[in-house]
Formats: structure tokens, C-alpha cells, sequence
């Protein structure tokens, strides 16, 4: 879509054009989509969020300020909207896991694998705090200050969680991984040796490809 297109549309759903708004929706269903589904627990969830995301988005539209780049408005509410979702289980989840760290090294993890349905599955498997934060820092890049600000949690508690969720994910991989040189051993399939890349640099190139429909 050209950006006089989108401007358009834009225009469009300022005055609350019906049309105008399936456009716009359908053109970014799949980027929103991507977002939602990193922070939610399954597809339903993450479709139920994406559209009370694109309700904020049209609620919102008059307020854009069209010198700043659409798209990461509009992921912003999707993020915004996702974290809204899931508050009351977060701060359960994060009154219970008070646990101080560090600042951690990526760490790293085979790549043989990878690829975008089974590491979103196992970043969907992940409890809700650790998700949450890792999505906000390992793929969106916003800073520990940034998320506990975002969350209303200490710096702390961010890494601490961020911490845990990497090492959850890299078991979660070399199990996968595991099982499948397992099944190429019985099939009789030459074993290929594995190469290591840094986790968050691995899971963002997947994860930030996001969801078409």
C-alpha cells in the first residue's frame, strides 16, 4: 500500500468511514495479528485481542499524528492492548515471582529447527510474565527502566522474569531438538551437527516476520 493510499484511509476512518476502516484493517490484520499472537496463550486469544486492538486503533485514529510512521502507532496499541488483556494475571504472576537478577548474557541455542510456528508455540507456552516481558524486550527492544514503567514493576522483577523465560525457551528448543535427532536416528537419517546463534537475535528474525492471514 502507497502512503497516499494509507493516508486515504486514514482520512477515511477519522470520519468513521465503514469502508475506509475494513480497508485499513484488512491491510495491517496480519501485522497486528503477529503481535497479538506473541503475547497471547493460543490463536483465539490473540484474534480476540488483535480486535479490541483495531477498536482502540479507530477509537484512536483522530489523535495519530501522521509525522510519525503508522505502523508502529498501530503496533504500539497492539502491545498496549495485549499487556490490557492479560493485567490481572500478570500482577499475580509477578507478585509471586519477585526474584532479583542480574544483568544476563542472550545465551544461545541451536538453530537447526527454528522456525516460526514452533517457536511461537513455545513463546505462547511460556507463563504469562515471562512472555510478556520478554516479548517487550527481546523483540519489541524496549529497556528494563522502559517495561517496569510499562508493567509497574521493578527493574528487578523485568530481568528476573527476562532471565527465566530465556532459560525456559532454550530448554524447550534443545528438547525439540533433541526429539528430532532422536527420530532421525531410528529413521536412519545421517545426524547433521548443530550450529549455536545468540537466543534473542534468532527469536526476534522469527517472531518479527509476524502472521498472514
Amino acid at each position: 500500500m502507497g502512503e497516499g493510499d494509507l493516508q486515504e484511509l486514514i482520512k477515511g476512518c477519522i470520519k468513521q468511514d465503514r469502508k475506509c476502516q475494513k480497508e485499513l484493517y484488512k491491510a495491517f490484520y496480519g501485522f497486528a495479528m503477529g503481535i497479538c499472537l506473541r503475547y497471547a496463550g493460543n490463536r483465539d486469544e490473540a484474534a480476540e485481542v488483535t480486535n479490541l486492538g483495531f477498536f482502540k486503533v479507530f477509537s484512536k485514529i483522530g489523535k495519530f499524528n501522521d509525522a510519525l510512521p503508522f505502523k508502529a502507532w498501530l503496533g504500539r496499541i497492539m502491545i498496549n492492548t495485549s499487556i490490557d488483556f492479560y493485567r490481572s494475571k500478570l500482577k499475580l504472576a509477578f507478585n509471586e515471582d519477585l526474584d532479583q537478577a542480574a544483568e544476563l548474557s542472550d545465551g544461545e541455542l541451536p538453530d537447526r529447527n527454528l522456525n516460526y510456528e514452533d517457536l511461537l508455540k513455545m513463546v505462547q507456552a511460556l507463563p504469562h510474565a515471562y512472555r510478556t516481558v520478554f516479548n517487550l524486550f527481546a523483540i519489541e527492544g524496549y529497556s528494563h527502566e522502559e517495561i517496569a514503567a510499562m508493567l509497574h514493576i521493578s527493574t528487578g522483577t523485568s530481568k528476573s522474569n527476562l532471565y527465566k523465560a530465556r532459560q525456559k525457551l532454550k530448554d524447550m528448543i534443545l528438547q525439540s531438538d533433541s526429539r528430532a535427532n532422536s527420530a532421525n536416528y531410528n529413521s536412519g537419517m545421517d545426524y547433521t551437527h548443530i550450529t549455536f546463534i545468540k537466543m534473542d537475535d534468532a527469536l526476534r528474525m522469527f517472531l518479527n516476520k509476524g502472521f498472514k492471514k
